[in-house]
């Protein structure tokens, strides 16, 4: 009877985790040396370790019984510490009374901890495979600045601070449409990164909007972005008869309109495609007109000639419409006004309105981009986020003094609409 007993126990336990290893997809003997592991950790924590020893179990891999060893420790790795070598047959089975439920527990834990590293491989390996793609997305919870969102089963997403949009506010339970853009190896292992501030997003929303796009008979040829201000993207057509721009606008709007909804009112630029430079320079400078552009295809650079009363446009609110026209054709623009005077300079690798600031160093960038403060008027309107940063103070006084300039020329602007407002208030009114 006895005999009986133990083989059904030794079946038990084996049979449980080979079960549990091909279910799971788990080498039997990785549970097996996790167990072990785990086993040895749970003893020192109950009754510590004599540091001149090497401290192992054993596991009887039929029946589930666990002791622990200890062997005189010969040679350890002069940094860490660890034991490299020992002497086994000086072994001494210093496994205490009782320790047996201890171990039980211990297991159960290692093979619970297995169970759900290995859910969640399988997890991350089902989204590997949707990298690329846009999934409606729930907010779970907010862990400091970071978005953790439910993607839909048993997945999470994890959105960081520099993958979300400018001035969006993420509240829990809200959905919102989130681009799955990478698998990335983390402290706490793989995670599923999603991203509201990638230009693919917007590529997928309109992939998803219209079916042109989605049928390829109208492609996205160039795309440049500034998540939550604005995005410029230049469309052509592979098919003849269709009107690339007329298709990604819709009927009323309504294609567009619907883009824009998912994206939080971001502003939407959408030009036509062309191969010729200038034509393209053109039509990424919208809504000026009447600019004189100079190009030098050797150095990938552009000189804009452009009307006094055309220059605001140009330029854009922080330099914006000329930063992302730059992105957008991938040449260094310079806009002078018609009397020579360089009105701004931009490279096309500015990120942000902040990236123009000259002598803002990389420490201060990232903490303003952890904070969304990504253009001078975010530094003007929340002054007290960035005035608490450990930073230098040049630094905060690089800042405020983006931030003065701001205030006046905001004033300027502001006196300005009012003048006009005063002139002809239905023509302003429609502009607004």
């Amino acid at each position: 009877m006895h005999k009986t007993t133990q083989s059904m126990n030794r079946s038990e336990f084996s049979a449980a985790i080979a079960q549990i290893a091909k279910e799971r997809k788990i080498e039997p003997e990785a549970i097996y040396e996790a167990i072990r592991q785990a086993m040895v950790s749970a003893f020192r924590k109950q009754y510590g370790l004599d540091e001149e020893y090497y401290y192992y179990a054993k596991l009887n891999e039929e029946t589930g019984e666990a002791r622990i060893f200890k062997a005189p420790i010969l040679t350890k790795d002069e940094e860490t510490g660890e034991a490299l070598t020992w002497n086994e047959k000086k072994s001494e089975d210093v496994t205490p009374a009782g320790f047996g439920r201890i171990a039980a527990q211990t297991a159960k834990q290692v093979i619970l901890q297995k169970i759900r590293e290995s859910e969640k491989e399988q997890i991350i390996g089902e989204f590997s495979n949707q990298v690329g793609e846009i999934i409606n997305a729930q907010v779970l919870r907010m862990d400091g600045r970071k978005v953790i969102l439910d993607l839909g089963g048993r997945g999470q997403g994890l959105m960081p601070p520099e993958e979300q949009m400018r001035g969006e506010f993420y509240r829990v339970n809200s959905r919102i449409t989130v681009l799955i853009k990478e698998i990335r190896e983390l402290y706490k292992g793989k995670t599923i990164i999603v991203s509201r501030a990638d230009a693919n997003l917007v590529v997928k929303l309109f992939e998803r909007e219209v079916p042109e796009v989605s049928a390829g008979s109208v492609e996205i040829a160039l795309i440049a972005r500034e998540a939550g201000v604005r995005t410029k993207l230049a469309v052509k057509s592979t098919q003849e008869g269709v009107d690339p721009v007329g298709a990604c606008v819709g009927q009323r709007g309504v294609r567009v309109q619907e883009v824009i909804r998912e994206l939080n009112n971001e502003k939407l630029d959408i030009i036509p495609y062309s191969d010729n430079s200038k034509t393209l320079m053109e039509a990424a400078l919208a809504p000026a007109e009447h600019v004189t552009i100079t190009l030098d295809e050797a150095t990938r650079t552009a000189v804009v000639v452009v009307p006094d009363d055309q220059l605001s446009l140009a330029i854009g609110r922080g330099g914006q419409n000329a930063r992302l026209a730059a992105k957008l054709t991938g040449y260094k623009i310079t806009i002078k006004s018609t009397g020579g005077q360089v009105q701004s300079q931009v490279t096309g690798e500015e990120e942000y309105e902040i990236d123009t600031i000259e002598g803002l160093m990389s420490e201060t960038r990232a903490l303003l981009i952890e904070h969304k403060l990504t253009t001078v008027a975010d530094l003007a309107r929340f002054p007290s986020k960035w005035q608490e940063f450990e930073i230098p103070d040049e630094q905060k006084q690089l800042l405020q003094v983006q931030v003065e300039q701001f205030n006046v020329e905001q004033k300027v602007r502001d006196d300005e609409r009012a003048k006009r407002l005063a002139e002809n208030p239905l023509v302003e009114s429609v502009k607004e």
